[in-house]
């Protein structure tokens, strides 16, 4: 037993990952650059933030920040720049007390529904220019089991609407930078219902038609969004560059261009009933325009006989001895 004791590897809490620069007074373990392909498996037990960039991790393991079956202290973590392309369940094993999560910069493919399961006390998550499509639907089944969480970042990701969360306890959604180009009247609802939200849509391509009904009058009547004054029209290309706040109302009033239209289609309508009326009177009174037209064309030729007839008589015989 002596000898086990003697010879068995002692772990010290001043231990720090090969390739890393610990600082125990912050608390804080830095490792960037090299060729790790997973997570340091030996994370002093003192770390409360812990930054991971430019490795090659490709994916987050289950229980990769697991310490020997110990739960970390940690608070913080950054795993920006790493190439992340899946996280599987149960990744964030480990880290109960984790506040803040920065993801960003990855090329995220897949992810989990239970991801972050046991993030129980998350409150920042970033993700911006990480999610690739083939991730996008999974996103909201992965997000939903963060309950307390009050801020998520997703710039720069190509999204094409809100993600469906609930957003009971979400302060501030960043979607600066995606491809959202119209907000539905189902979002407006629950962006009504949720005033405590800060929602930032800066730098994507608004469809400035009567889709974005709803959405432009709660842009004019709330206070949500921050950088209302930033959000622009990419279509259609009349108002290319204006602001969605400054659109007129008849701009995207659904009424008045369900109205032309409809007036377009019931004018198409009356011509095409006059034209169809046109035609049968034409084709019921056929024999009579036929004989109408015999009838022109019999005076016309009883007129030209008449002319030729006066030609003959009246030609000067003088023009004749000049032939001659």
């Amino acid at each position: 037993m002596l000898a086990c004791l003697l010879f068995s590897p002692v772990r010290t809490d001043d231990a720090c990952p090969s390739s890393c620069i610990c600082a125990r007074d912050s608390g804080t373990v830095t490792c960037l650059d090299g060729e790790d392909t997973e997570i340091p498996g030996n994370i002093p037990e003192w770390t409360s933030t812990l930054i991971l960039k430019e490795k090659n991790i490709s994916t987050l393991q289950r229980g990769a920040f697991m310490n020997n079956g110990t739960e970390l202290e940690m608070t913080v973590l950054s795993l920006s720049y790493n190439g992340i392309k899946a996280i599987e369940p149960y990744a964030f094993l480990g880290l109960p007390r984790l506040h803040m999560l920065d993801l960003s910069h990855n090329q995220l493919e897949s992810i989990s529904a239970r991801a972050f399961h046991g993030l129980l006390e998350l409150r920042s998550l970033y993700l911006n220019h990480s999610i690739l499509p083939p991730a996008t639907e999974q996103l909201s089944h992965a997000l939903s089991t963060l309950r307390n969480l009050h801020r998520l970042e997703l710039a720069g990701n190509m999204l094409k609407a809100i993600p469906l969360l609930d957003m009971y306890n979400l302060h501030a959604l960043v979607l600066i930078n995606n491809s959202i180009e119209s907000i539905g009247g189902g979002d407006v609802t629950i962006l009504y219902q949720q005033r405590r939200i800060r929602i930032y849509l800066s730098l994507n391509p608004f469809r400035c038609n009567c889709e974005l009904e709803a959405f432009y009058y709660w842009l004019k009547n709330s206070s949500q969004c921050p950088d209302a004054g930033r959000l622009l029209c990419s279509e259609p290309e009349a108002k290319r560059g204006v602001p969605v706040e400054k659109l007129r109302e008849e701009d995207v009033d659904c009424m008045n261009e369900n109205l032309e239209a409809v007036s377009y289609v019931f004018l198409g309508i009356v011509l095409a009933l006059i034209g169809v009326v046109f035609l049968m009177v034409l084709y019921l009174n056929r024999r009579g325009i036929k004989r109408w037209l015999n009838n022109i064309r019999e005076a016309c030729r009883d007129q030209m006989e008449v002319y030729h007839y006066r030609y003959e008589q009246d030609s000067d015989p003088r023009l004749a001895n000049v032939a001659v």
